[in-house]
């Protein structure tokens, strides 16, 4: 009998753990190393989603083991008005990456940062009004969840007031076309603002926006759209959050996704890729900002601000992405998988759509033609997990089930292909499954 089926572990997990969302993978997880995680079998299990997409270097990286040893040994926390060397280090190599974005507060988890933005915005501008993205998501507590529409808004009562959303563009699915056929996104963008305007009374604090909508599908912001964002925020003297929570720290090919656009944010939260998987995020923003924010009294003081054991976990990051040109990486083997699922599309009519940037890719499940189907989605991602590949599947109405493919930087060619393999076993695994069902069915 397999390990991973003990019936204490199991019932000891139903009896004391609170469910969050979604059901459990089937498997114990024992440990995780490279590109890799492994059951109580002892089983490899692919992680192509870079556990929840943070382990941007893979499991157990020498260097963060070595760095977590070593701080944990020197200082993990401290009072929170203490300063430690590798606190203004991360701030300061952050800074040099960011031109214009000089200062930076470091705090735990993507939520927090968003929270801590967005409060900032607040202040700074002396405005309450916060517009996001129809598909978004920017965190489960407070004011970032008021800015999260694409799930998890039913039943808990009221958002924060003056929580406003555009719709996302989809290139996939576009509401507004050109001649061709294809997204005409500015038409979109000015009518969206035209429908904020008629709904704001007057108060429109910020934007807060992904680059590319990682829970929302894999939605990417076309070419100019970032600029085109904004100058409308401009226009009405809103500030520019970017949330690059999956997309910092070079998964897109770039350091940080905005930097294709030439186009520099207000403020810049950043999470997940940043700590490797540890919990570390940053709020980056101008002087002009920050001092205004200072002035009126900028409150954001938490137990775990600017502790020293995350903060060298984020310096030790910075360092690998250097010496390993994990960015260049990024966008070289972001290529080879993009070309790898292509194929797939072609081969197989269920992949409806192949889309991102870097090793930050989606691939949506439909059936006649575009047309969400959620069911060989999910069969899909059940054969791939049996297989011994872990894929994260959106599951969200008017969505198909979309996967996130987004590996460590540092995961071999062979692996990419292994994966590769698996994905198209998986496929066709899941289309016998689903016509055996649809046979049974008839029947």
């Amino acid at each position: 009998m397999s390990k991973n089926l003990e019936p204490g572990f199991w019932d000891s997990a139903r009896k004391h753990l609170i469910r969050y969302g979604g059901s459990f993978e089937p498997a114990i997880i024992e440990r995780a190393a490279g590109s890799f995680v492994y059951d109580a079998d002892d089983r490899p299990i692919l992680d192509f989603t870079s556990g929840q997409m943070s382990a941007l270097l893979g499991h157990a990286h020498p260097r963060i083991v070595s760095t977590v040893s070593r701080q944990v040994e020197r200082a993990a926390h401290l009072f929170s008005g203490m300063l430690s060397r590798p606190v203004v280090e991360l701030a300061e190599r952050l800074a040099a990456l960011a031109p214009g974005l000089d200062r930076v507060l470091l705090l735990s988890t993507g939520a927090e940062s968003n929270e801590a933005a967005i409060r900032m915005a607040k202040l700074v501008t002396g405005r309450h009004e916060i517009v996001a993205f129809s598909k978004s998501w920017h965190g489960m507590t407070g004011a970032a969840a008021s800015a999260t529409y694409s799930a998890g808004r039913k039943g808990y009562g009221p958002a924060a007031v003056g929580s406003l959303a555009i719709p996302a563009p989809n290139s996939f699915r576009p509401r507004f076309r050109n001649a061709d056929g294809s997204l005409d996104w500015l038409t979109e963008l000015n009518d969206a603002f035209d429908l904020i305007d008629s709904q704001s009374t007057g108060s429109l604090a910020a934007f807060v926006a992904e680059p590319i909508l990682s829970s929302g599908g894999i939605l990417e912001l076309p070419q100019g759209y970032l600029a085109a964002l904004q100058q409308k925020c401009r226009e009405r003297g809103m500030l520019l959050i970017l949330d690059e929570a999956q997309t910092g720290i070079g998964r897109t090919g770039d350091m940080f996704a905005f930097q294709r656009d030439d186009v520099t944010p207000d403020i810049l939260t950043l999470s997940k890729t940043i700590g490797a998987g540890l919990p570390l995020s940053a709020v980056m923003t101008t002087a002009e900002i920050e001092e205004a924010a200072h002035d009126k009294g900028f409150l954001f003081y938490t137990t775990h601000v600017s502790d020293p054991l995350p903060a060298a976990v984020g310096v030790a990051v910075l360092d690998v992405v250097e010496e390993e040109k994990l960015v260049d990486r990024a966008q070289r083997l972001g290529e080879k998988l993009f070309e790898g699922l292509s194929r797939l599309k072609q081969r197989y009519e269920c992949v409806g759509d192949v889309r991102g940037r870097g090793l930050l890719l989606g691939v949506e499940i439909v059936k006649d033609g575009k047309v969400p189907d959620h069911q060989l989605g999910a069969t899909i991602a059940a054969e791939a997990f049996r297989r011994g590949l872990s894929m994260n599947i959106v599951k969200l109405p008017g969505m198909g089930g979309v996967f996130r493919i987004a590996p460590p930087l540092t995961i071999s060619e062979e692996d990419l292909d292994l994966g590769l393999r698996m994905i198209s076993e998986s496929i066709e695994a899941g289309l016998a499954a689903n016509a055996n069902l649809t046979g049974i069915a008839a029947e």
